[in-house]
């Protein structure tokens, strides 16, 4: 995975196998429960490398058999976001697997592919402790600093040189 984004053609179920043995660890270290359906909404944000609304995950709920009703699904997506297992695009209104851990002193900054939809999750510590230092000039404290950035990824930039 170059900076973030998955190669054309990756072993996605591996993607899926490493967020829910993250999220089964962090939950027996935390002394909280992955439920059947805490599991299944965190396994169907991890089956999209692009952010998912309640929605739509309740939709691929049904389509795999699964029965949520869509207040059930945002009480998992508040779950999943609390314990770092998962992120809210604010942009999008959309939710994100979270594929790693993150430092304290860093700032997650989403990269946001315009044309595929596809999120690159990244953290700078440079630009966290530059955050917290403006805010601090000015009397702010920060609690959760997340960038999101939109642009093209190394694929669909790739594409569009293909076609000139």
């Amino acid at each position: 995975m170059k900076s973030g984004f998955p190669a054309p053609g990756h072993d996605h179920a591996q993607c899926v196998a490493d967020t829910l043995t993250r999220a089964e660890e962090a939950c027996e270290e935390s002394g909280r429960r992955l439920t059947p359906l805490r599991r299944r909404v965190l396994e169907a944000l991890a089956e999209s490398h692009a952010p998912l609304g309640a929605y739509e995950i309740v939709d691929r709920l049904k389509q795999s058999g699964d029965q949520a009703p869509a207040m059930s699904v945002y009480r998992v997506l508040d779950f999943l976001v609390s314990e770092g297992l998962a992120h809210r695009i604010e942009s999008r209104n959309a939710f994100l697997a979270c594929n790693r851990g993150h430092d304290t002193e860093g700032v997650v900054v989403f990269l946001l592919c315009e044309r595929c939809g596809t999120v690159a999750e990244v953290t700078s510590g440079a630009v966290g402790r530059d955050l917290a230092r403006a805010a601090g000039a000015v009397g702010f404290e920060t609690r959760t600093p997340v960038l999101e950035i939109k642009g093209l990824c190394e694929s669909c930039r790739r594409a569009d040189a293909l076609k000139r």
